[in-house]
């Protein structure tokens, strides 16, 4: 489903040229979730977006259910972001003016890939069943991610890419949250390629890599 090889990416600080990914290599499998470790600042989170094509590599290559990412073009990216990928960050990014159901549903709207039956489980497992017509600033923080979580899966994309998802809640909530996340990621046949720090949390994938002087190596 992912491919990636040889990417390179490198910025500029202070005159420097710091490279953060040196001809970094990188396989997934569909359905498979992947935990991605490492530093701060070691360029987990400058990964993810180069896979989603929020930004572009200094060289390499990015494939994406067969399809180069890292040349493609910013309509094309576009596309593949809204029907084929969701992400999942620390800040939830629930749009303020839209009420809980509206918000879980935009994505899957958009792409017009609406399930209703899909909706109502969803909403169910992630106990959004009370929310619904209340707005995000009048959520809980474990309660918007759960909304985040629900908007990224509704669509049943082939891939989501979490960045410390539960980065913004404390110890128990972000181990009840991934739990569910994890499981909900299984049931609709997704990939997840998860940034984290903790290795609590990496321990709800299938695999665990680290990224380290620009080069991913496999955790046992």
């Amino acid at each position: 489903m992912l491919s990636i090889r040889a990417l390179s990416k490198s910025y500029l600080y202070a005159d420097l040229r710091q490279v953060v990914l040196d001809a970094l290599d990188f396989d997934m499998q569909q359905g498979s979730s992947v935990a991605l470790l490492g530093e701060s600042g070691s360029g987990k989170s400058t990964l993810l977006h180069l896979i989603a094509g929020l930004d572009r590599p200094d060289g390499g290559e990015i494939r994406f259910a067969g399809e180069r990412v890292d040349d493609a073009s910013e309509s094309a990216l576009a596309a593949m972001r809204r029907s084929r990928m969701s992400l999942v960050f620390q800040q939830f990014h629930l749009i303020p003016t839209l009420d809980v159901l509206d918000n879980l549903r935009f994505q899957a709207a958009l792409c017009q890939r609406l399930d209703a039956g899909y909706e109502a489980e969803l909403v169910e497992r992630l106990g959004l069943g009370g929310q619904l017509r209340k707005y995000p600033q009048q959520l809980s923080r474990g309660q918007q991610q759960r909304v985040a979580i629900a908007r990224a899966l509704l669509h049943r994309p082939p891939l989501v890419l979490a960045d410390e998802p539960t980065g913004n809640l404390d110890e128990a909530a972000s181990l009840e949250v991934m739990a569910l996340f994890s499981e909900l990621v299984k049931q609709a046949g997704s990939g997840l390629l998860m940034v984290t720090h903790s290795h609590a949390m990496a321990g709800f994938m299938d695999r665990r890599v680290e990224l380290h002087n620009g080069r991913l190596a496999e955790i046992e």
